[in-house]
């Protein structure tokens, strides 16, 4: 498994069903991909550029990600997206 560096959070995108008005599925491929995703690993954090960071997300967390920011990677076939902790805009409670 990959181990982010710093203030780095790895995610893997949550395929979300849609259902039309008149009752279509459409699976999470027929439509725009999702800002929302699940934590899958989550860097040391500590001194960065001379300030403190302190993680506040944790591996399950679901999250919404700023849609234009973080690097898609495909590791072992499986889609994910590295962000800074700084680029993920809220947790799901």
């Amino acid at each position: 498994m990959l181990k982010p560096l710093e203030d780095r959070v790895i995610v893997k995108k949550v395929e979300a069903e849609e259902v039309t008005k008149s009752g279509i599925v459409l699976p999470g491929s027929a439509k725009e991909k999702s800002e929302i995703a699940e934590v899958v690993a989550v860097g040391p954090g500590g001194m960065i550029d001379g300030k403190e960071v302190i993680m506040n997300v944790k591996v399950g967390d679901r999250v919404v990600c700023s849609k234009y920011a973080g690097t898609e990677i495909k590791y072992n076939d499986i889609e994910y997206t590295i962000y800074k902790q700084s680029d993920i805009l809220a947790v799901e409670e």
